[in-house]
């Protein structure tokens, strides 16, 4: 399909059809909602098919994503607003925190929970880390190594990650993608945006050599060494095409050639907004191969957010358009862990950003601009790649719709025009960069994508990572959130600490064991490995409803190394 189910998260467009109201037999339980926690006799009833019998009237898409949320959920989780016609009305989620917590249950059917094995087997399935040379053969690199994972919510997940050593200059670069409205413009912005940023900072001699190497049919200098999970592929049937956009751009880099180094600031945004523009621009041209000329209007039809992290010595850059985070851990005098934000979301919480919308508009539609939050009341992040639909004329979305393949014209979502649409583009892909000078206390960098930082505060993630990586717990008083706990709830508590503290180590990767976390913590701040088998064991129908798509890349800094560097500037 062109673009992913039309309840994706960022976007609600089905027909009435396409929901299934589900009545059920009992008033008294409130609906599902996102990052709620499950009542305990839900999961084998919906195993058994068995919904029916649960909840009261529930409405939900049957691809796979919840279609239609009342606008305090749709709000604060979808990327894409639902229309009202489509919405249905949910609970507040104190109400359903009261009720897990009654004893009066109508039955008690079989509990089912996934074994410790079977939980790490899911949450294991596609971390990756990899240990950097301290020396490269250019520096001593200040990076240690990093550990990334991926948990899906969506069937396919629809976020991406990067790694890749610079091999014709200096630094690595990191990167998480979140994709909406499918997955395709963010695998190809994962494939495709550290190829930009490169040649961006190749000195003018490289570029030479690479384009006489091409000319003459010689093999290429390499430019990135990528490290890569298995399940992170590349596209081959579009590398070709991929190429050739790229060329195309480092001849243009050529030409211009100014003479002066090349500042990372600049590359950045010069490579993220290169690469939305040729996104766009193959989308219009098409391609004579029928499957390519599909593929490039799935990519510039469906859209993704980024934040990419490029290290080099103690110099970090951060550029980011979106709503994924860069955060970074920072280790006090006394051992504690603190955060600092690297990134700032680009969405309608940052008033700097609905002021830059509201300025490259005309004053007529500043009331049209952001309405419930969200960018002509559909799109949650104001920046992001692709996205046509919110960057083209209508002319022009209708011309390549319409000369398009039938897929394409006959997507309900590809014709469908956002409301008040008049002074085109509005999305932008370029990144707001920010520069940070890395001390010796600045000991991890975490890059993830939003459905980290919708269950977990930043302060939480650096704790978390810090001890971790540490080993070392700086214990906290056990907070009850104005619960009524007993004595012998107290201790249990503070045995499963304890538990918890020795056994910290079967997670051997930091992003695995920041999901545990994020997916399984309770009311108390601790892991709960009832609720995390609950939240691995629902079906894909339900999943997307508790929580996003995460993907984390933790990097971890050489603190000597980092020192070192300072020495020599005193």
């Amino acid at each position: 399909m062109l673009a992913a189910s039309c309840c994706d998260r960022r976007m609600c467009v089905c027909p009435g059809p396409r929901r299934i109201a589900i009545p059920v037999r009992s008033s008294r339980l409130p609906l599902l909602s996102d990052a709620m926690p499950a009542p305990a006799h839900l999961f084998p009833l919906i195993r058994n098919c068995e919904i029916s019998r649960i909840g009261s009237t529930a409405c939900y898409c049957h691809h796979r994503h919840l279609c239609c949320l009342s606008s305090h959920f749709a709000h604060s989780h979808f990327r894409y607003a639902p229309q009202k016609k489509f919405a249905a009305l949910y609970r507040p989620k104190e109400h359903f925190n009261h009720f897990i917590h009654t004893r009066d249950y109508a039955s008690t059917p079989q509990r089912f929970y996934l074994t410790p094995s079977q939980v790490n087997s899911i949450l294991k399935a596609n971390e990756y880390s990899f240990k950097v040379p301290e020396f490269d053969g250019k520096n001593v690199s200040s990076v240690l190594g990093f550990d990334s994972n991926q948990l899906p919510a969506n069937a396919p997940i629809e976020d991406r990650r990067s790694a890749a050593t610079c091999l014709q200059t200096r630094g690595m670069l990191l990167g998480v993608f979140d994709g909406h409205a499918g997955c395709a413009c963010a695998q190809a912005v994962s494939e495709r945006l550290f190829y930009y940023i490169a040649v961006s900072l190749l000195p003018h001699e490289t570029l030479l050599e690479i384009e006489n190497a091409v000319e003459s049919g010689r093999a290429l200098l390499p430019i990135l060494q990528w490290h890569k999970h298995p399940n992170d592929y590349f596209s081959k049937e579009a590398s070709k095409l991929y190429f050739n956009s790229l060329r195309t751009y480092w001849q243009e880099l050529i030409d211009l050639n100014s003479g002066e180094t090349t500042d990372v600031r600049e590359a950045l945004i010069n490579a993220f907004k290169r690469l939305d523009n040729d996104i766009s621009l193959e989308a219009q041209v098409g391609d004579p191969n029928s499957f390519l000329n599909y593929l490039v209007l799935r990519v510039a039809f469906s859209g993704a957010t980024a934040c990419v992290a490029h290290v080099d010595g103690v110099d970090l850059h951060i550029a980011n358009t979106g709503d994924s985070r860069a955060m970074l851990g920072v280790q006090e005098e006394d051992g504690s862990w603190s955060a600092v934000n690297l990134s700032y979301d680009h969405n309608a919480q940052n008033e700097r950003e609905v002021e830059r919308v509201k300025m490259e508009h005309p004053k007529s539609e500043e009331k049209s601009l952001v309405k419930q939050d969200r960018l002509l009341g559909l799109l949650m992040p104001f920046r992001a790649f692709g996205d046509v639909k919110f960057k083209w004329s209508i002319e022009l979305q209708k011309r390549v719709v319409e000369s398009g393949p039938d897929q394409l014209n006959d997507n309900e979502y590809t014709k469908f025009i956002p409301p008040n649409y008049h002074t085109p583009p509005y999305l932008t892909a370029e990144p707001e960069v920010i520069h940070h000078r890395l001390r010796p206390q600045d000991k991890f960098l975490v890059l993830a994508t939003d459905g980290l930082w919708e269950t977990m505060h930043r302060q939480d993630v650096a704790r978390i990572v810090g001890e971790y990586l540490t080993g070392v717990h700086h214990q906290q008083p056990i907070a009850v959130g104005g619960y009524k706990v007993t004595l012998g709830q107290m201790h249990g508590l503070l045995t499963e600490r304890r538990a918890r503290i020795s056994s910290v180590f079967e997670d051997q990767n930091a992003a695995t064991h920041l999901i545990r976390h994020a997916v399984g913590n309770n009311e108390f701040g601790t892991v709960d490995h009832e609720r995390l088998s609950k939240m691995l064991s629902l079906p894909e129908e339900l999943a997307r409803m508790y929580r996003d798509d995460i993907t984390i890349i933790v990097v971890q800094f050489n603190s000597h190394v980092i020192g070192a560097y300072q020495d020599e500037e005193l």
